[in-house]
């Protein structure tokens, strides 16, 4: 019988939908839930766990207590056993002591459910010990020690539990997110997790492609052809990345490079807004569009440093009225997208196959899965 360490950050990715670009910050964490936004973690969580239920007699779960674990466990009746002290909050120390114990149990597998914050601080305490693997839920995971979403780190957990998959060093990174607000991106290399291996399950580490001048004038060709198909008192919802930047470079106005702004009549009207600033506006405008870009070599669409542009945010604006742009270098290095935005119903509908805008008037067909 398998054993595995369980346990969940409760505060991972609550920055996301509040525009934060991360939870590492507490006063930001603190300003996250009196604004009313909540951690996708526990949820995410669950729902990997629920898909395991008919394996639960092959494996020996150590949750951790209360909300890092058992609580979520318990409401889905996973047989479990709990170790460690209940808190109210928690802090990356509690991440270091539930995987010691964790350690000094002699698990097969620490599971846990964050972000690249939990990783790093998952990666302090084992190194390459213990395996390990991470349910994608903080806001950015640019770390390649995670699922490529809650399907796949179901799948990954059961072949983990039938077979012997290979294990490999994995990649922690992490941004420096005081410069990520404030729109530098600094990705450090942390450390390395062992993780089980299955190419098709566990997502890579994100890229940073190097721009040349055929790149730049790639995404200049882009933006000038989503420029001149803008239309009239629509509402232009923007991603991140330099790819949509160019749109509004194009035209001389403003753009957070890492946020969401939100643009109507050739004017940024709002820069790095939260979800509930998108929902505002959408309640004032007839029709809306959503303009995102592809991360590098991980391939995700929604679900990755976008979460401002929610699920309520997508139903609302329609599906038809998603632009996804990528020049042709990132959909060479990235041929097969990916949707975690943690609405299965909504996730599916993008598959099998979107449109990818890579250059002036020229689109390809992606598959997503």
């Amino acid at each position: 019988m398998r054993r595995i360490g369980f346990f969940v950050n409760p505060i991972a990715g609550i920055g996301g939908r509040a525009g934060f670009k991360g939870s590492d910050d507490p006063r930001l964490v603190e300003k996250a839930l009196k604004m009313g936004f909540t951690s996708p973690a526990p949820d995410r969580a669950m729902r990997v766990f629920e898909g395991l239920l008919p394996l639960a007699d092959r494996v020996k779960v150590f949750a951790y207590a209360g909300k890092m674990g058992s609580k979520i466990l318990e409401r889905i009746g996973f047989p479990h056993e709990v170790v460690g002290e209940e808190k109210d909050k928690t802090t990356a120390e509690d991440t270091v002591k539930a995987c010691q114990m964790f350690k000094s149990l002699k698990v097969d597998l620490i599971v846990f459910c964050g972000g690249d914050g939990t990783a790093r601080d998952v990666c302090s305490a084992i190194g390459t010990e213990v395996p390990a693997l991470g349910i994608p839920s903080g806001v950015k995971m640019y770390s390649s020690v995670f699922a490529k979403d809650l399907d796949a780190a179901t799948r990954l957990l059961k072949a983990f539990l039938e077979q012997d998959l290979p294990l490999r060093e994995a990649e922690v990174v992490d941004v420096d997110e005081e410069r990520f607000r404030r729109d530098k991106l600094s990705i450090k290399l942390y450390g390395y997790l062992l993780v089980p291996y299955e190419p098709e399950l566990v997502q890579l580490s994100k890229s940073i492609i190097q721009e040349d001048a055929d790149e730049a004038e790639n995404k200049r060709a882009i933006a000038r052809y989503i420029v001149e198909q803008m239309e009239r008192d629509v509402l232009y919802i923007l991603g991140p990345g330099s790819t949509v930047k160019a749109i509004t470079d194009e035209l001389g106005q403003p753009k957070t490079l890492l946020g969401v702004d939100l643009m109507v009549n050739g004017k940024v009207v709002a820069r790095d807004v939260s979800e509930k600033e998108i929902l505002s506006f959408l309640d004032a405008y007839d029709k809306a569009k959503v303009v995102v870009t592809v991360i590098g070599r991980q391939g995700h669409i929604f679900g990755r440093g976008n979460q401002q542009i929610s699920p309520a945010v997508l139903r609302k604006v329609g599906l038809d009225n998603v632009i996804i742009i990528a020049t042709r270098r990132k959909i060479k290095e990235t041929p097969v997208l990916h949707v975690d935005t943690g609405d299965e119903e909504l996730d599916a509908s993008f598959k099998p196959y979107v449109r990818v805008l890579v250059d002036y008037n020229h689109e390809l067909v992606v598959p997503v899965r």
